[in-house]
């Protein structure tokens, strides 16, 4: 599980580090996005689905035939060290020099590493293998003390992470590498970082949602990613929680109306989460709340995302961990850990966010956002995906995101005059009936911590909204003003008051997840005739 561990590890301080650091120094003042001509696409020749997704990939997205690439890894999710470097890593080193992808050179130390590469990317399609396995060392011996550094004997990683840096010889394997890249504000593809390859894997529980994965990417940015956001703070470790914090700050500048949780439960199961376009939450080992509705499903397009140790553990099963669960509810991407990262270690979902909603590629907003290669994360998605690329009012124009367009119009109109907008989209809500419009002001005055007009605009909204589904949401956040005030007596009233009116719907059960944590019911009698347990 998640620690505070305080530190970088010192196992992998070597002059090559220090080159590297140096070297993201040198970044350039432009900016310019990665495209299809600077992306890899590796497959496992053992597995004719992964050829068949990697040909897909690259049809669909423009990327030249010669650009893709078969290798011959065991046809299993955990490997070896020894087998990932004779399958993998020696196999796309020898293709890297065969094609003259890259020119590599010692530097002043005289390690050897790219001095240019024309790709700056690497996609693995499902297949490939996942995780490099822990090698074997001697248990600890009676009285032995634990390491000072948890972190710097630990060579287990993803094979993503391990890939990053692939093209610089004789890294060691143990502990973590510090990724140069980590909090840049320019897109690697315009940085001076040709050692740096941006690796992200299209893999799922089912071919076909790796399929969807790709057609929902490119489809959402012909118009944009619209719809709500849900972010579930938790309050495990203050790190996260500020993580989260943050998003919704970042969403409330943008007009991105977004729900936010702040309890140290998560979301209940089959809260009422419709139009779900982003979220963002922590902290349960395996998927909960919400996606346990069977009949949920994300926008396509959506950006999904749940902190924990051991979120991409495994891609297979569709209701273990949370990386496989969230795309098979339609999720087009996701980032999760294969082992424990330590929580300072995995990726920061303020930077991520922050990137993405600036227009980034998910390859690049997701490096940018992780302080460390060699290590545990991976990316889930077409690495090439801007899902906000419309955020500022482009892009095609559906009569389902007008609501959705509306609110961000409104933040880029006004952006300093919060009076204004609000006057505007007051207007707009009742002129329009717009439940959405109205839900959207009420969470600007929540994330406002202005209750009174909060319940006002949510009330309204409740009355605008004809699914029950969307009206139970309103209730349930009067109902979460109410736990904020410390007014249970009131709250366990409300949700008695909402068993009656929503009973019959999915969402319901909603309700009876908050009333256990409120209004737990007593322990059941005692059976005289049992021992007691």
């Amino acid at each position: 599980m998640f620690s505070a561990c305080p530190h970088l590890s010192s196992g992998k301080k070597t002059a090559v580090i220090l080159s590297l650091a140096f070297a993201a120094l040198l970044l350039p003042a432009i900016s310019r996005p990665l495209n299809s001509r600077e992306v890899l696409v590796v497959f496992n020749n053992a597995d004719p689905e992964s050829e068949r997704l990697a040909n897909y990939y690259c049809d669909v997205r423009n990327i030249p035939p010669s650009q893709v690439i078969g290798l011959n890894p065991p046809a299993k999710a955990d490997i070896s060290r020894a087998e990932f470097n004779d399958t993998i890593l020696k196999p796309l080193r020898e293709e890297f020099e065969d094609k003259g992808y890259w020119q590599r050179t010692n530097d002043r130390q005289g390690v050897l590493l790219p001095s240019s590469n024309r790709i700056r990317a690497i996609v693995l399609m499902k297949g490939m293998p996942l995780r490099i396995k822990p090698e074997p060392v001697d248990p600890p011996k009676e009285g032995d003390k634990p390491p000072a550094d948890p972190i710097a004997p630990r060579d287990e990683a993803s094979v993503d992470s391990e890939l990053a840096l692939f093209g610089v010889e004789t890294l060691p394997t143990k502990g973590v590498l510090k990724n140069a890249f980590f909090e840049s504000k320019i897109e690697l593809a315009s940085a001076n970082a040709p050692y740096f390859v941006l690796v992200a894997r299209i893999d799922a529980p089912a071919y076909i949602t790796c399929k969807k994965m790709i057609a929902d990417a490119i489809e959402t940015e012909k118009t944009g990613l619209w719809g709500r956001a849900y972010v579930d703070v938790a309050n495990k470790f203050p790190q996260g929680d500020q993580w989260l914090n943050e998003i919704a700050a970042q969403h409330q500048k943008v007009g991105i109306p977004t729900i936010t949780d702040r309890f140290n439960d998560t979301l209940p199961t089959n809260y009422p989460m419709t139009d779900a376009a982003i979220y963002y939450g922590w902290y349960d080992w395996n998927v909960s709340g919400p996606f346990l509705n069977p009949s949920f499903m994300f926008r396509p397009g959506a950006i999904a995302i749940h902190l924990h140790s051991f979120s991409a553990q495994q891609l297979t099963d569709p209701h273990k961990n949370w990386s496989g669960p969230l795309l098979t509810r339609g999720a087009a991407a996701t980032v999760g850990n294969v082992y424990e990262p330590y929580l300072h270690l995995t990726h920061h979902f303020e930077i991520l966010q922050d990137r993405l909603l600036k227009g980034w590629t998910l390859a690049e907003a997701s490096w940018a956002a992780m302080p460390v290669a060699s290590w545990q994360g991976i990316v889930l998605g077409d690495p090439l995906y801007r899902p906000f690329l419309h955020l500022d009012g482009t892009g095609e124009k559906r009569d389902e995101d007008r609501d959705y367009r509306a609110l961000a119009a409104a933040s880029r109109e006004w952006p300093n005059d919060t009076e204004l907008r609000r006057s505007k989209l007051s207007s707009a809500a009742e002129k329009l009936s717009s439940g959405i419009l109205a839900e959207g002001l009420a969470l600007d005055f929540l994330e406002s911590k202005d209750t009174g007009n909060a319940r006002i605009w949510l009330g309204k909204a409740k009355e605008m909204f004809t699914e029950k589904e969307e009206k139970l949401r309103q209730d349930l956040q009067l109902i979460a003003i109410l736990r904020t005030e410390g007014n249970k007596p009131a709250a366990i009233a409300a949700l008695r008051e909402a068993q009656a009116t929503y009973g019959t719907i999915s969402g319901a059960v909603a309700i009876g997840g908050w009333l256990d944590i409120l209004d737990p019911p007593p322990p059941p009698i005692a059976d005289p005739t049992k021992a007691p347990k």
